[in-house]
């Protein structure tokens, strides 16, 4: 195991009341705040108008961004920089899913910072300090409610980046009531699922040794989301099972399960530059390409695959390299049943893309820990994934 530090500030209020703990949270911060809000669900809900009028009650001066897109878009986040510095913002509440919140870190990190916004997810100048976020969760997926990441699409440059600052951009608090979540859709609800297991995926094929208690933690989670996935499949309106999802998405990507270890990451990498290039949803790409990626890599590491199979999936083989296999073709199947697509025709993409999203896959040079891939690998598992 390797040495850490670990240390998280996110307050996460959680069940079927957490919205009421609001008022509380909002006492603790200035006048004036930033709404962050995606598409018209939260609207349609009456999610919306609860959270408005628990602002109007704490006597909040309120300004918002609203439309938030998927892979949120780098002028929207501009537009909430604006007004971050003009009004004096004093908290930026991200109210929707992982793209409204993922804006609204961007937009309290721009706030202080003197520049385009746009080059601190380029990495050309430090993110130092943002204003405080709060978060107020309508999708199970991304695990931003509880940690320090950001990611915005640049259309016009045709990148997708992301902010990784722990210390800066964790939100203050985090309310997670899943019946917010009853409401959304089978695909969405589908590809959620998958991100959560992606996320999972990144740092448990790891090359460390001795993390045996990391490695079982992961594998709970993942055993959870078969069966609550499978649950929503069957009655997406199953509350404990939205609620099993929704805190296996938090447990997935607080950074605990990576504690000591050194994940991988290269399918993120490549799914990034499939989603600059056709707009796909995330986890829509990552249930294309995380199969791939786990059959160019198996042969080179078979028996942290081994144990993948068989504690996860209940692989009977013994052979490391057999058994390895089945428990991916058994994880595409999974993906499928439950309405992920697991081609890039389904996503969007042509074959004639490929080429140009390998490369831009590692203008950094190679990606990922488990095997390194440079630009003919991640075109031979695009190639796969046709």
């Amino acid at each position: 195991m390797l040495d850490f530090d670990y240390q998280r500030r996110t307050r996460i209020h959680f069940g079927k009341d957490a919205l009421s703990k609001l008022p509380g949270e909002l006492a603790s911060f200035g006048p004036t705040v930033l709404l962050v809000t995606g598409g018209s669900s939260v609207k349609k809900s009456g999610l919306y108008d609860r959270v408005k009028s628990a602002l109007a009650k704490a006597g909040k001066k309120v300004f918002e961004v609203t439309g938030v897109k998927p892979n949120p878009r780098v002028e929207c986040v501009r537009e909430g920089v604006a007004i971050c510095k003009k009004e004096k913002v004093d908290l930026v509440l991200g109210l929707g899913g992982g793209s409204a919140i993922d804006a609204a870190k961007g937009m309290a990190a721009g706030a202080l910072y003197a520049g385009d916004v746009w080059d601190l997810y380029q990495y050309k100048a430090p993110c130092k300090e943002a204003l405080p976020i709060g978060c107020i969760l309508t999708l199970a997926a991304t695990g931003t409610e509880m940690n320090g990441n950001s990611v915005v699409s640049n259309l016009a440059t045709g990148e997708k980046l992301g902010l990784v600052t722990p210390s800066v951009l964790h939100p203050a608090f985090s309310i997670l009531d899943p019946s917010n979540t009853l409401s959304v859709p089978p695909d969405h609800t589908a590809y959620g699922c998958v991100d959560i297991m992606v996320h999972v995926f990144e740092q448990y094929f790891s090359r460390v040794e001795e993390t045996p208690l990391q490695d079982r933690m992961a594998e709970s989670v993942l055993q959870t989301m078969v069966e609550n996935a499978r649950r929503l499949k069957a009655n997406p309106k199953d509350y404990d099972a939205r609620a099993n999802v929704m805190w296996c998405g938090t447990i997935a990507l607080n950074d605990l399960l990576g504690l000591g270890k050194s994940g991988d990451w290269a399918t993120h990498g490549v799914e990034h530059e499939l989603s600059a290039a056709t707009d796909c949803a995330h986890g829509a790409g990552l249930a294309v390409l995380s199969p791939q990626w786990m059959s160019h890599v198996v042969a080179g590491g078979p028996g942290k695959f081994a144990q993948f199979a068989h504690r996860v999936w209940g692989v009977e083989e013994k052979d490391p390299l057999k058994a390895g296999r089945e428990g991916i073709a058994r994880t595409k199947a999974f993906f499928k049943e439950i309405g992920a697509p697991i081609t890039l025709g389904e996503v969007g993409a042509k074959k004639e893309q490929i080429a140009d999203m390998a490369k831009k896959s590692v203008r950094n040079g190679k990606i990922g820990n488990y095997q390194p891939l440079g630009e003919k690998d991640i075109a031979e598992i695009l190639q796969a994934s046709l």
